[in-house]
């Protein structure tokens, strides 16, 4: 059965290098195709359900998660998404590295006054 978060051939055909590269081919020993492990992956991803809640047609769930972990412990998700990035800066006429980066100035700490005081739970009240 297929998903619509599973993987055509022409996004296999890009990724498969970057899980061939960084994982090695070993042969056969593999029981699970890593196509069918990464589409497990995504099938999470996007639909936010439970590892043991992983529809029957996939890996058991067990198997899923080792890949997933030993995946990101071996920094290929970020390949992959740093692969992703430079193809569509790349196919948006862009080069393939930004040039600059924009931080939210919000989303930085600002001041240090908050450490010399706790959370109230929302009351008006501001005892230290």
């Amino acid at each position: 059965m297929s998903y619509p978060t599973d993987l055509n051939d022409a996004q296999w055909a890009y990724l498969e290098p970057i899980f061939k590269y960084a994982v090695g081919n070993y042969g056969n020993r593999a029981f699970w195709d890593k196509r069918v492990l990464v589409n497990a992956v995504l099938y999470l991803n996007k639909t936010g359900c439970q590892w043991n809640m992983l529809p029957k047609d996939f890996p058991p769930y067990t198997t899923v998660s080792s890949f997933y972990h030993r995946a990101k412990a071996n920094g290929i998700w970020e390949l992959v998404t740093k692969a992703l990035v430079k193809a569509d800066r790349q196919e948006k006429g862009r080069s393939p590295e930004p040039s600059y980066v924009l931080i939210d100035s919000q989303s930085t700490k600002t001041t240090g006054a908050s450490d010399e005081r706790g959370i109230d739970g929302g009351k008006k009240s501001k005892r230290p």
